[in-house]
């Protein structure tokens, strides 16, 4: 277990990750309290990263429950095989035998979804459940108990409490304000975009053969454009994916018609490349 939040620091370096002393801290203390921690922050500055990360650094399995509307119950924690279960029955009635409820909702007719596989796992695995902010609020009240006694209550079995205790990361884009009960039960810790000498830092950590010129200019531009009004304000991933297209095609500075070909790297939505390329001279000055 590492002694404080500067090991976290190098070691995250190490998996090409740049964190700051803050997020280092938040993750040293999720690590040394195996509390929950609450990432949010806009996308694409890194939250979904830090759990594979952390994983890869920890020698542990990532598990990733993907957030939706309407998720449920049979997607996130388990589901019974019905199908199996029913021709079990059947073979029973058949044969004129009874099925003791116990054989019916056994383990081997339970299939594990995300949440109950964290708790059942062999080794502390890293749980990622991201974007829980897409997710419905009655589904949030339902991982109360698992936040605060790392356990899961099925009504056919009882309760099954963890067999190693999970380290879990929840991420938020914040669509929606969460409640209290499960910030309560949280570390937090806010990501927002970094300042131009931290992106810069990470896009050459990513892309260690980028030219010096093209790599100031990328992120002095997706710096600016951060600053205007976007429907979708472009995150560190786009930054990253930008530089990285301009390289494929032998750009070492960004020129017009760079701009022009590769627009749809970095920005998203047509109306966002209309009002860019409009004002691409102000923007390249």
């Amino acid at each position: 277990m590492v002694q404080n939040p500067q090991a976290i620091i190098e070691a995250l370096n190490d998996y090409n990750y740049v964190a700051d002393e803050e997020l280092a801290t938040a993750l040293f203390l999720l690590l040394k309290l195996r509390k929950p921690i609450l990432l949010e922050g806009p996308p694409g500055v890194g939250k979904t990263e830090i759990a594979a990360v952390l994983a890869a650094w920890l020698e542990t399995d990532l598990i990733r429950l993907q957030c939706y509307e309407g998720l449920d119950l049979n997607a996130a924690v388990y589901e019974w095989n019905y199908q199996k279960q029913i021709l079990l029955l059947k073979s029973a009635e058949a044969n004129h035998e009874k099925m003791a409820e116990s054989e019916i909702f056994s383990d081997k007719f339970l299939l594990k979804r995300p949440l109950l596989q964290a708790i059942l796992h062999p080794k502390a695995p890293v749980l990622l459940i991201d974007e829980i902010d897409r997710s419905d609020e009655e589904f949030e009240a339902f991982l109360l108990e698992l936040l605060s006694a790392f356990q899961i209550t099925i009504p056919e079995i009882g309760t099954i409490k963890a067999t190693h205790r999970p380290y879990v990361i929840l991420t938020s884009n914040r669509t929606r304000e969460l409640s209290d009960a499960l910030k309560r039960r949280c570390l937090y810790h806010w990501i927002d975009y970094p300042d131009l000498d931290k992106e810069m830092s990470i896009v050459q950590m990513k892309l260690p053969d980028i030219e010096s010129e093209l790599l100031e200019q990328t992120v002095a531009f997706v710096q600016t454009l951060r600053s205007r009004k976007l429907a979708k304000t472009p995150g560190v991933s786009e930054t990253i994916d930008w530089a990285e297209s301009l390289m494929a095609l032998g750009y070492r500075r960004v020129t017009a018609q760079a701009l022009h070909q590769t627009l749809g790297c970095v920005l998203k939505t047509v109306e966002d490349i209309s009002i860019v390329k409009k004002e691409n001279a102000g923007l390249m000055e």
